[in-house]
């Protein structure tokens, strides 16, 4: 069962998905990052070190799921969350959130549905080789599947709250970023991506930092690719927000 603890009462313009677990180190570097007038929803996945009383400590709102899962913890910060666009991104200070302002200001005007960061390693030990192989593999296999010509599939990113769950998304595991993406391009949105910095992690990496990580990872992520696509999928939303 997730409980949800709110920081104080607000209407927040965005909301800013962050799936944490053990991040305590990362997290007054990402939360200050968050720009004025949005809201941080850290989702704890079980964290040990301190993490949820932290982020409550310094203003966020947080979000306790008990289910493992980077997917798991991402849907659970989709579900809380209120604002008109939510945005995600990694908790382990390897993105700056602060740089999901202009893929919010292309989703508002109507330009893109879904925003995507691609990642761009700065330094050497940013991205470790056999996790950015298998992402380079993955992002081929889903310009197969979907026709899209994107070159990452990063934590990043940028879409409205209601079409989000109206996907349907069901991974809660490594394969939710991608399945997001996939029933977006079968339901006909227009998706987007642009570079952004990748800086070294902090802390140790729960997925990609190890091999048998990464092959999980892929494992989960080919088994989306094989859904077959449904026609009864929320088509793209409008300009104004809202599915036709």
């Amino acid at each position: 069962m997730r409980a949800v603890t709110t920081s104080p009462p607000s209407d927040p313009l965005v909301d800013v998905v962050l799936p944490c677990l053990n991040e305590a180190e990362a997290l007054p570097w990402v939360l200050a990052r968050i720009p004025s007038g949005w809201r941080a929803l850290v989702v704890d996945n079980g964290s040990t070190d301190g993490s949820a009383e932290l982020a409550r400590g310094l203003g966020a709102t947080v979000v306790h799921e008990t289910r493992r899962g980077f997917g798991a913890a991402c849907h659970a910060g989709l579900t809380a969350a209120t604002a008109d666009i939510v945005c995600f991104c990694d908790c382990d200070a390897s993105l700056d959130p602060s740089l999901l302002v202009p893929f919010v200001r292309e989703v508002r005007d109507g330009s893109a549905d879904l925003v995507l960061g691609r990642r761009r390693p700065q330094g050497r030990h940013a991205w470790p080789a056999h996790a950015r192989a298998g992402n380079l593999a993955l992002a081929r296999m889903l310009r197969r599947r979907t026709g899209l010509a994107l070159r990452d599939l990063g934590p990043l990113r940028a879409a409205r709250r209601e079409p989000l769950l109206a996907l349907g998304l069901t991974d809660r595991r490594s394969g939710y970023p991608l399945q997001m993406v996939v029933r977006a391009a079968d339901a006909g949105w227009r998706v987007t991506e642009h570079d952004v910095p990748y800086l070294p992690r902090t802390g140790a990496s729960k997925v990609t930092g190890t091999w048998r990580g990464t092959w999980q990872a892929v494992r989960d992520m080919r088994r989306v690719l094989a859904e077959a696509p449904s026609p009864s999928r929320v088509p793209a939303p409008s300009p104004g927000g809202t599915t036709p």
